[in-house]
């Protein structure tokens, strides 16, 4: 993660891991804390490769517990037809192409305040994205999404009928 510092007078969060599993939502998990020590702010586990399906879920899990998303970095090779931007309750939201990795999310709140969120592959089995999404979070984790990814099984897609 990057070193910087929150914009004077933004809101802080609340300490700890928020998980969004609803039917329909987003299957995400945040980790917010002051510090902010570690690679990754938390995990993102797509349904497909859909940005215009997936990314509505995203934003709204994203809103409800970071306040106002504006911006989403993906890596438009990872992605089928990657948007240039979405509007989602009301709000536009612009999607970057970076060449970030298909394992990486770039997510902005307000004009500065960055966060980065493990992209578990959408077919990977249940038990490998539980572990690699667990490990995401840990607020002082030093691996890099791809590890997390590699050292889960979690780049191992399910086979056919799984």
């Amino acid at each position: 993660m990057p070193d910087f510092s929150l914009p004077s007078g933004a809101g802080l969060l609340a300490d700890g891991v928020h998980e969004s599993v609803d039917r329909g939502t987003a299957l995400l998990r945040l980790t917010t804390t002051h510090e902010r020590q570690g690679v990754l702010d938390g995990a993102w586990w797509p349904r497909s490769r859909d940005a215009a399906a997936e990314l509505p879920g995203l934003i709204t899990a994203l809103t409800e517990r970071l306040g106002p998303i504006t911006r989403i970095g993906l890596d438009r090779a990872a992605w089928d037809d990657l948007p240039t931007r979405i509007t989602v309750d009301g709000r536009v939201v612009r999607i970057d192409s970076f060449p970030v990795g298909d394992d990486t999310a770039l997510v902005t709140r307000g004009d500065q305040d960055l966060f980065a969120l493990l992209v578990v592959p959408p077919k990977t089995p249940v038990d490998a994205a539980r572990s690699a999404m667990a490990e995401a979070v840990h607020t002082d984790n030093p691996k890099q999404a791809r590890q997390i990814l590699l050292d889960s099984a979690a780049d191992r897609p399910r086979g056919p009928g799984l």
